[in-house]
């Protein structure tokens, strides 16, 4: 994973060459560009893409819950 970088926005990790790195209150963090791009849209393209998110962090997360529990 050491080509990869953590999105703070989507929470996953995404290739370096996807991300870009961004100062916030916190100091400077990664986001992938994808999130980045999905700002300048309007909102009901925003919330379509903060949907897909969602969906896909769900799906990855009961994945791994299935394979920690021992489940195919």
């Amino acid at each position: 994973m050491a080509d990869t970088l953590y999105c703070y926005h989507c929470r996953t990790y995404h290739p370096r060459e996807e991300m870009r790195q961004i100062n916030t209150k916190g100091g400077k963090r990664w986001r992938c560009i994808k999130s980045i791009e999905a700002t300048k849209r309007s909102v009901a393209e925003r919330e379509a893409f903060g949907r897909q998110m969602t969906a896909i962090n769900k799906a990855e997360a009961q994945s791994k819950a299935r394979i920690l529990n021992g489940q195919t």
